[in-house]
């Protein structure tokens, strides 16, 4: 167990930094941007984790393994909590979460200001073969936060991860 007083922030970050998303296993929850804050208050670690979208079914399983992990490293008085102020939004995905998003097969996000309605007006390279010549199939893909687009010109369907 770690004493409070012993309490490195940066090695809180670095045991978060091994919990990915379960529905993107390759994504770490640090560069998917979903902590908010990592902070001490009398002497207890505090966490808070913000979903990406709300009644998220990954949030529950995500507050789980952030605590296992914690607690796996010593940190067995840690507090995980839920927040959801200031919002997610895709603009919290690092340009590394970006990348492993795009290695993984899945289209990191275009443009954060437009809607589901304006999905068929944008250009979303295929992470495959990097093809601009790309097109919508259904504005909700495998999860509700993906869109389902195929590439023209290599004939594979893939995820895009929907601005948010």
């Amino acid at each position: 167990m770690v004493n409070s007083e012993e309490i490195d922030i940066k090695q809180v970050w670095q045991v978060l930094a091994t919990v990915s998303d379960p529905e993107i296993p390759v994504l770490p929850i640090t560069d998917l941007g979903i902590v908010k804050a990592v902070f001490l208050e009398d002497g207890i670690l505090h966490v808070q984790i913000t979903p990406t979208y709300s009644g998220c079914p990954a949030g529950d399983v995500i507050l789980f393994d952030v605590q296992a992990a914690l607690m796996a490293a010593g940190f067995e008085n840690a507090v995980v909590e839920n927040v959801i102020f200031p919002a997610w939004t895709t603009d919290d995905i690092t340009p590394v979460g970006k990348q492993l998003l795009e290695n993984y097969g899945i289209a990191p996000p275009v443009n954060r200001y437009l809607s589901n309605i304006d999905l068929e007006k944008i250009t979303v390279p295929c992470p495959r073969c990097k093809s601009n010549n790309t097109s919508l199939v259904s504005a909700f893909g495998s999860t509700a936060c993906k869109a389902l687009f195929k590439c023209n010109d290599c004939l594979e369907p893939f995820d895009y991860f929907k601005c948010h």
